[in-house]
């Protein structure tokens, strides 16, 4: 996977647009969905910090994180190692996290599957 592919994925999701945030393409509804966080990092958001830290730590390939991401619902994903269903479910996750209460009922679908 490439940054045209997260473009792609990112821009597929509903009401999301691309502006540039700190130099790097990033996509937005109406909060910050993703963002490029170097050439080959993406910047995606997850259920919490608690999330975020599993994931590093279960597939330090895939997922990583820096000190600016500390304590925070942000983690990066390595496009390189990511395949194409992956990305695009930390994508459309990432959406819903990002989203206000009126997007989230309005997309319901988007929201992510927790086994209960």
């Amino acid at each position: 996977m490439d940054e045209d592919d997260a473009r792609r994925s990112a821009l597929a999701l509903p009401e999301v647009s691309e502006r540039q945030s700190w130099g790097r393409p990033a996509w937005f509804h109406r909060n910050l969905v993703a963002r490029m966080w170097d050439d080959d990092r993406l910047t995606v958001r997850v259920e919490d910090d608690g999330e975020r830290l599993a994931l590093v730590e279960q597939e330090p390939d895939l997922y990583s994180t820096t000190d600016h991401h500390a304590g925070t619902n942000l983690v990066l994903i390595t496009l390189e190692a990511a395949d194409d269903v992956t990305l695009r479910a930390h994508l459309a996750e990432s959406w819903w996290w990002a989203a206000p209460p009126v997007l989230r009922r309005r997309y319901p679908q988007l929201g992510p599957t927790h086994d209960s």
